[in-house]
């Protein structure tokens, strides 16, 4: 394995030393790194367990890190090119990461075991010692009865679940107890609907359909079928653990006031609650609610979410997009060209990119492999930072038959890939710059990965540095990413439904009545306090569709894109007008062409604006809310009053009328 330790230093900061036994006899080299005080990074993991000791033992257990450029890069058919990648892998691996946070689950280790055979007689008699066990037959076969009464064993078929790990609610119907004098088979009594029961865990061993949506990530619901015996004895000792206290992952941030979800009851934003595979996001009013408790991590939501409401935080988007500016630094530092990041996930894709390595070709040595947590975390905000930061192109690895919907990943990598294709990173091919790789297969992992990308990296790559939450880190990476195009245009026109746009108004009808301004979650539209004025800005819309379906005159348009202009510009004029002033006590009020507009059109046209009554209320027309009530408590006057009349009305007196203006009769 070459070890170019010069190439090496030219893309890592701080001082590279080399060692042939760091982890044997010359340990002591690196407790002398740990007593500097300074953060070290280890290019081995084989031995990271000594090395975590050694660590510990001196008190510096945060200040290690480590990189694993043997099987991302030196077990490589092109392991003597591999320099620049291996300086990009140790210094990517230094950016700290902050922890994700944690909420609390306890188990108490009431099981409900559900089955329709022996099979779930025998996993609770299994679980028995373990847990606090019940057993609920479904429409049970002849099953014989247990010699001893360890535990309950009742009838029921579970109609509806909720719940978790800790708190599961459980709705039976057909609820029954068996009867004592049960013989050869439990003999149950009559049922009844609508029981409940409340459990810490739930073993589904029944052969039916799944209770719960994406049942795998489901917390404490373990399912096998009967028939198959393995899977069943890796439940019961899956179960047999599942009491005490856990802490779980807070996987997503939730900032309600970003969310785009309603308004006034009527719904914008529902990317979050289609992506979702458990079902922990549900509608909260205005806004959505993510129970942290069943979220299972897929970073679906916060992929989708284009306000930033919703936010990964293993780890922050600002954190990765930091990591991946330092990878692309020191791996054109080290003279690298043309990388390709592939983004995996730790349980699929570090053993298949392994398995390569060992057994194959391994990977190619400008393929900058990226651990995250999930891929299905991803956004368009990674790749066009990318992009900026002078990437050729991104590859993704996922299962052939993934644990995840892939839907809305699929469509943050064809949103990429339009945006670098049109600002030229893609050179003047068709193939994408930005793709999936779904493949359970080393082998074909390795030829995938050895078909180049023809894509264009930037000339003058960008070093901005990404602060704060996902929209902001967009914002600058999309700004970043276009500075550096090959090709850069103004505008790149998205299908419908994309999260970015600006908005076509039909200004000659906007009555200026600002609905929208108060339906807007995201601040892209505004008012101001000083005139009738509504402005727009461009890279805070996110096509959420509220401002359209609220406007009362039906003058607004979702216009999807990315306006790299407009993302540039400060706030823009939409419409503005001089206000009208209140012909009492002159405080401005209205818009003067709406106001005219109005006295103009019911100014003698209509009778309760004719003769001198009428004149009264055409004057009340033109002041402001506060003066209007003065005039009409003060002089009695009733803006709506009816003329006078002596009598009834009646069909003589209309039929007089109509003949008078020369209608018919």
């Amino acid at each position: 394995m070459p070890l170019d330790a010069g190439t090496i230093g030219r893309g890592c900061s701080g001082d590279v030393k080399t060692a042939d036994q760091l982890c044997g006899r010359e340990l002591d080299r690196f407790r002398s790194a740990l007593q500097s005080g300074r953060p070290v990074t280890v290019s081995c993991t084989l031995q990271s367990p000594l090395f975590d000791e050694v660590a510990s033992e001196l008190g510096a257990d945060d200040r290690v890190s480590y990189a694993k450029i043997r099987e991302n890069a030196g077990w490589s058919t092109e392991a003597d090119q591999a320099g620049p990648k291996m300086a990009a892998l140790l210094a990517a691996c230094a950016e700290p990461v902050p922890d994700a946070a944690t909420v609390p689950i306890e188990s108490q280790g009431v099981a409900l075991i559900y089955g329709r055979n022996a099979t779930a007689i025998e996993v609770g008699r299994r679980l028995a010692e373990h847990l606090d066990v019940t057993v609920l037959l479904s429409r049970p076969e002849d099953v014989e009865p247990p010699q001893r009464n360890d535990f309950p064993v009742v009838k029921g078929t579970i109609v509806g679940a909720k719940g978790r790990l800790g708190a599961f609610d459980l709705r039976i119907d057909d609820y029954a107890l068996p009867a004592p004098s049960s013989r050869s088979h439990l003999v149950f009594g009559p049922g009844r609907h609508g029981a409940n029961s409340t459990c810490d865990v739930v073993v589904d061993v029944g052969g039916g359909t799944a209770l719960f949506p994406a049942h795998e990530l489901r917390l404490g619901y373990l399912r096998a079928d009967p028939r198959d015996r393995a899977a069943v004895e890796r439940v019961i000792a899956e179960a047999s653990h599942l009491v005490g206290t856990f802490d779980k992952t807070r996987f997503v941030d939730f900032h309600a006031e970003l969310c785009a979800h309603s308004r006034s009851r009527i719904t914008g934003c529902t990317r979050c609650l289609e992506v979702c595979p458990t079902g922990a996001i549900s509608p909260a009013g205005d806004t959505v609610a993510i129970d942290p408790y069943i979220c299972a991590g897929c970073g679906n939501c916060a992929s989708v979410c284009p306000t930033g409401a919703a936010a990964y935080a293993l780890p922050p988007a600002d954190a990765l997009m930091r990591r991946l500016r330092t990878l692309m630094g020191a791996y054109r530092a080290a003279g690298g060209r043309d990388a390709v990041v592939l983004f995996h996930d730790g349980e699929h894709g570090e053993p298949l990119i392994d398995a390569l390595a060992r057994h194959g070709t391994g990977l190619p040595a400008a393929i900058l492999p990226v651990r995250v947590n999930e891929i299905t975390q991803l956004g368009p905000e990674a790749f066009a930072a990318l992009f900026a930061y002078g990437a050729a192109g991104v590859r993704i690895l996922a299962r052939a038959r993934p644990k995840h919907d892939l839907d809305s990943l699929r469509r943050a990598v064809a949103l990429g890939d339009t945006l670098a294709r049109g600002l030229g990173y893609g050179g003047e091919g068709g193939d994408p710059v930005v793709s999936l790789i779904e493949t359970d297969d080393p082998d074909a992992l390795g030829e995938a990965l050895a078909v180049r990308i023809a894509g264009v990296s930037a000339q003058a790559p960008s070093r901005f540095m990404p602060v704060g939450g996902k929209r902001e880190v967009l914002r600058f990476a999309f700004n970043e990413m276009h500075a550096a195009a090959p090709a850069p245009v103004a505008r790149i026109d998205l299908a419908a439904g994309a999260p970015f746009g600006g908005l076509h108004f039909r200004t000659d009808d906007c009555t200026l009545c600002l609905a929208c301004v108060g339906a807007c979650p995201t601040h892209a539209l505004s008012d101001s306090a000083d005139r009738p004025f509504l402005g727009f800005e461009e890279s805070l819309c996110v096509q959420c569709g509220l401002c359209a379906n609220t406007c009362p005159e039906n003058v607004i348009d979702l216009r999807p894109g990315v306006d790299f202009e407009a993302w540039k510009a400060p706030r823009r004029v939409v419409k503005e007008e001089e206000p009208f002033a209140c012909i009492t006590c002159a405080k401005p009020f209205g818009t003067r062409s709406t106001i005219e507009r109005v006295v103009e059109k019911l100014r003698d046209r209509h009778w309760m604006f004719r003769g001198e009554a009428g004149e009264a209320r055409v004057q009340a027309l033109m002041m402001c809310e506060d003066c209007r009530v003065e005039v009409a408590v003060n002089q009695g006057f009733d803006p709506h009053a009816g003329p006078e009349r002596d009598r009834p009305r009646t069909t003589e007196d209309y039929l007089r009328e109509r003949a008078a203006r020369g209608g018919a009769i």
